[in-house]
Formats: C-alpha cells, structure tokens, sequence
C-alpha cells in the first residue's frame, strides 16, 4: 500500500496548525516577530489570501527601526571640517522576497535578518575643502546678545543653514532648510511684527538670519528667486534690505546660478551674525554693490533694552 501522500498530508496538517513564526533581526536585534495568521484576510478559503495593508504596515515598522539618515560633512563653529556619515535604508526588494517565501511556504519558523542598502551623504568632506577656497560674498549684522530668547532662535536658525550646499540650477529654500520653528525644537518666544504691528511668536529673531543671508547671496550674484520686505523698516539693515520669512507666509529662495556648487557659512557669536558664501577657486563670478550694515547693535534695540522690555523682531507673520 503507498501511504505517501498519507505522509504528506500528514506533515500539511502539522504545518498548518505549528504558530511558524517569522522572526526579523537587525544587527543582532529583534525587529519583528510575527506569525503567518496574522497577515492573511479572514476567510480567505483553503489558499490564503495576504492582507496587504498589515504587510505595509510591517515594512513601515521595520523601516523606522533600521533606516538611518546620512550626515553631511559639516564646518565647525572652529572652521574645522567634520567627516560625513553614510546612512542605511531597508532593501525593499529583498526584504519582500523573505516574506513572500516564508508566507506561501508550508515550512515552520523562519529567521531573516534585514536586508540594506547603504545612503551616501549629499556632502562629503573632500568637497567641503575644495568648496572653500574662494569667498564669493559676506554679509554681517548685529544685534543684541543680552535678549537671550531672540539670540536663541537666531543662533538656531543660523546652524540650521551653516554648511548648507547648493548644487548648479539647484534653488534655496530658507523655510524648507531651517524648518518649522517650534518649542519642541528649541525655538523660544520673542516679538514679531505683524501686520505693522508687535506681537509675541516662537521663533521671533529668525529674519535677521534671512535678512543677513539675503544680502551675502546678492553680494555673492546669486539669483534672487523670492523675498519680500517687511511691513516697516527693521533696525539691523538698511531700509529695502530685508528678507521677511514665517513657516506659514514668506519665504526667501534664490538658486545657485554658477556652473560649480556654492556653501553657504553661517554663524552668530557675541552679537555678531556672519554669512559667508564660498565656491571654488576658478569660479568666475558676479559681484553687486550692497550696502554695509550699522556696525553697532541697532539704536531701537538698545531702547528697549534700557527700559527692560522685550526687543524688536524682524518677522511678519501672513493671516
């Protein structure tokens, strides 16, 4: 008698009813177990029928637990260049072949150790050094380091942007590149202008940062793709020399229009906000008359200081 296919069934019977977990690890850590039941829609009938939206939902997990961003090279507050970082992300590909074969198999547990690809940063740190040779533009202006909250947001917004690069034809994006001023990332209470008039916002000092960038990117010819003045004049620029920025209303963007990339140097120290824009040696570039900043903490802010109120700010925020 051939009692083969009685064997067979027999071990599809086991199969079907052992838990056959899936177990995921990254670098010797436990990233996901999980069993076949849980990922196949009910009653799909005798072949299972893998319910789609768990799956995605499996690789969102395991994306957020294994997938590292790059780090750029970065200059120092000392001039010194800092070495970049590669990232990782999961390989979807292969991480989708190692489910679909423990899913559709008959076969017990399973153990898959999480395939990936390595990020390349965007900057490394050989073209931080070439990109720095040639200064191209700067820009200085001053405030008052004793409003430790304005100080704050413009130290913040101006680490934000420093060691920034711009490719060729690629455009800037001050509000996309500093990002949404919140508490939650540092940002503190000063006053903003609004509609002409004062008012209290996180983040309020950031525009001396814009307005400061602003100026060296015209120095450096650059072109200006977006900026828009403030509802009155501000005390740290000339008048007509401001660039006005809020997370909901303006922003200010230019595009590198150079054959080379560009890097932008940023920084803000003992009341002192210094932008720099450099490329490389044999760039030729355009140069444009920009007048100078008062090199003293603007008289308004000093009033205010004295008479121990709170400082003006440079931001308008759009309704």
């Amino acid at each position: 008698m051939d009692v083969s296919w009685l064997i067979g069934l027999a071990m599809l019977m086991q199969a079907e009813q052992s838990p056959a977990s899936f177990l995921i690890d990254y670098n010797g850590q436990r990233v996901a177990a999980i069993e076949r039941s849980e990922y196949t829609m009910p009653l799909s009938g005798d072949w299972p029928v893998l319910d789609i939206e768990k799956l995605n939902t499996l690789m969102k997990q395991v994306d957020k637990q294994v997938t590292i961003a790059p780090q750029n090279a970065r200059i120092d507050e000392n001039g010194r260049i800092l070495q970049e970082k590669k990232g990782r992300r999961v390989d979807h590909k292969k991480f989708l072949e190692g489910f679909y074969q423990y899913y559709y198999s008959n076969g017990g547990s399973m153990h898959m150790q999480v395939p990936t690809h390595p990020i390349l940063p965007r900057v490394d740190r050989q073209l931080l050094t070439m990109l720095h040779q040639k200064k191209l533009g700067q820009y200085i202006t001053y405030y008052n380091s004793y409003n430790k909250n304005r100080s704050t947001n413009i130290e913040l917004s101006a680490q934000a942007i420093n060691s920034y690069v711009l490719f060729p034809g690629e455009v800037f994006s001050f509000n996309k590149v500093v990002g949404q001023r919140t508490k939650e990332r540092g940002y503190l209470p000063a006053p903003v202008i609004v509609k002409g008039e004062l008012s209290e916002g996180v983040g309020g000092g950031i525009c001396q940062v814009s307005s400061t960038l602003y100026n060296a990117v015209d120095r450096s010819g650059l072109k200006i793709v977006q900026r828009y003045s403030h509802s009155r004049d501000v005390a740290y620029v000339p008048p007509g020399r401001d660039a006005t920025v809020s997370w909901y209303g303006p922003d200010f963007r230019f595009q590198n229009k150079y054959p080379y990339p560009v890097l932008i140097r940023a920084y803000s120290r003992f009341g002192k906000v210094v932008v720099t824009i450099h490329s490389f040696s044999d760039l030729e570039h355009e140069t444009r008359d920009v007048p100078s900043a008062k090199e003293n903490v603007p008289e308004e802010q000093q009033e205010h200081v004295e008479n121990n109120s709170s400082q003006i700010e440079d931001e308008m925020i759009w309704n």
